[in-house]
């Protein structure tokens, strides 16, 4: 198959931790040829949609990971696969790009689906399933906000469309910075905020589950560091081996059947105690954690669904 990769740039990635690099060297060591691009060099042009970019191989070797062929102009709708892998945020421009990724449907399978990517912000698709998720209100109005932090107390505030824990605030009741912070946020975003109840299974770990095709194949438990709220592993949150429990696999089985009918081929969930706080579909990470700590090869596994698909 000729596989094409949408990502960010390939130099800076940590070959150990990244999931794209992952996915990368599965397909290569299946026999796929690839290409690799960064989404400022997505165009439709003149009713194709095409991409300028460079043959891809890639080797796990810190510093000298990848090598590049040519640079050219290819059309898009001559490949099997083209994988939607940058990080957001999940702006104007990543709308965009979903856009003219969805114009190769039928003949290319792109993953995730643009269209449901789209559809399906992190934040916003848990609201499908109120009963799985902490108590939250999204809003712009710092009224609201106050009102939900008076009946709920201990609250985080982040950005709706955010990534990687930036932005992320706890308030504890006492705390008297809400008001700056929604000055702060509204000052340079026209984006809402989410605000949800504070969960304080949070210091025993934000746990990703990573589905495949709607199914669980394993989680990692992140840790926060030290003096930190936020678990993300891109603030120094720390991975370690975890089991799933029959509250992980609820939520799984809830959530996952819509998933696979959406095109959803990788997915990774946040799960801490007892509830579901956000889907992650436009650029989830974790298989690497969960190949160290299980020794489940998360990636063979997507390429395996892809193929199926692609059947």
């Amino acid at each position: 198959m000729k596989i094409a990769f949408q990502m960010d740039p390939i130099g800076p990635i940590d070959i150990n931790a990244d999931s794209t690099f992952r996915l990368a060297e599965e397909a290569q060591a299946r026999g796929y040829e690839l290409f690799y691009y960064t989404p400022e060099r997505l165009s439709y042009d003149d009713g194709r949609v095409t991409a300028r970019g460079w043959p891809l191989s890639v080797q796990r070797v810190v510093g000298d990971h990848f090598s590049l062929g040519p640079e050219q102009t290819v059309d898009l709708g001559e490949f099997d696969v083209v994988w939607l892998r940058q990080d957001p945020p999940f702006d104007m421009f990543y709308i965009t790009t979903t856009h003219l990724l969805q114009r190769l449907s039928p003949g290319t399978l792109v993953v995730n689906d643009p269209f449901w990517v789209r559809n399906f912000p992190e934040k916003l698709l848990i609201l499908d399933f109120p009963d799985l998720m902490p108590p939250t209100t999204i809003a712009r109005d710092i009224e609201t906000i106050k009102a939900f932090r008076a009946r709920h107390g201990d609250v985080i505030l982040k950005p709706l469309y955010g990534n990687g824990g930036a932005g992320v605030f706890h308030l504890p009741e006492a705390d008297r910075n809400l008001a700056s912070l929604h000055e702060m946020f509204t000052g340079f975003s026209r984006e809402p905020l989410i605000v949800q109840t504070y969960l304080p299974a949070v210091s025993k770990g934000d746990k990703r589950v990573i589905l495949v095709d709607g199914e669980p194949v394993g989680a990692i438990n992140r840790v926060p560091a030290q003096g930190e709220t936020r678990s993300n592993m891109h603030v120094g949150g720390r991975a370690e081996k975890v089991e799933m429990t029959a509250r992980d696999r609820e939520i799984c089985d809830r959530i996952g059947p819509l998933l696979r009918d959406k095109g959803q081929v990788f997915v990774g969930i946040d799960v801490i105690g007892d509830y579901l706080t956000e889907i992650n579909v436009t650029s989830p990470t974790g298989l690497q954690e969960l190949e160290r700590f299980d020794g489940t090869n998360g990636a063979g596994l997507i390429w395996d669904a892809i193929e199926a698909r692609r059947a």
